[in-house]
């Protein structure tokens, strides 16, 4: 299917300016790396319409004589952050060790860390996520973070390691994080600030203070 996304750059802009960029950062590119890299970007770009045409913010889609598009920004950060994360994802998947310099890329960028080896849904997005940090967990559609946050895994007495279990619509606001063996409703909201290890939240919940003193309040 063609693709309907309006880009501010055509895709082979795009990938020279990624070139660029790991060139300038990192380390000349050999043929066979560049061949990969385009290669993957055809494989990034289907999700990276999906992602915008789902978007509410007024910087990812556009009204035109065919009505609300997906638009793509390579020099609007947040967009810029996805693209790169969905390439150091794609280049993770085909086991090439260009997802670390991608990976590395994305963090010199826009200071975020987003590991290549993670699973970021298909509808997901942030809003100034500077100094964020995406870690190992089971991530829904609908998910959205700002500065600061943080979500990661904990380990208990037995050394077992446990991952957060994140359900649609869950927004994380500035400086939380969620950690740990947590299950997270639908619909919630984590308040700025707020720390939840280990614990559960209903959905439907916004969230306040730090575990094991977490406040529950329901959404109206």
């Amino acid at each position: 299917m063609e693709s309907k996304m309006i880009s501010v750059l055509s895709q082979k802009d795009v990938s020279l300016l990624v070139i660029r960029q790991l060139e300038t950062f990192c380390s000349p590119l050999q043929a066979i790396d560049i061949h990969l890299l385009m290669r993957s970007i055809d494989m990034v770009y289907p999700r990276l319409e999906k992602n915008f045409a789902n978007s509410s913010n007024k910087y990812f889609v556009v009204y035109t004589n065919d009505g609300w598009l997906p638009r793509f920004d390579p020099f609007h950060s947040v967009q810029w952050m996805t693209f790169l994360y969905y390439l150091s994802h794609e280049l993770y998947l085909q086991q090439s060790n260009l997802c670390d310099k991608v990976y590395y890329l994305n963090k010199i960028m826009n200071s975020v860390d987003l590991f290549y080896a993670i699973e970021l849904p298909d509808i997901w997005s942030a809003e100034h996520p500077l100094s964020s940090v995406m870690g190992r967990a089971k991530y829904s559609n609908g998910f959205f973070f700002y500065q600061g946050c943080t979500v990661g895994g904990t380990r208990d007495r037995e050394n077992n390691l446990y991952y957060p279990v994140i359900e649609e619509n869950v927004r994380m606001y500035a400086n939380s994080s969620i950690l740990g063996h947590c299950h997270i409703g639908r619909n919630v909201q984590i308040g700025a600030g707020a720390l939840v290890k280990n614990q559960d939240v209903p959905a439907d919940s916004i969230v306040f203070g730090q575990s094991p003193n977490i406040i529950i309040k329901t959404a109206h």
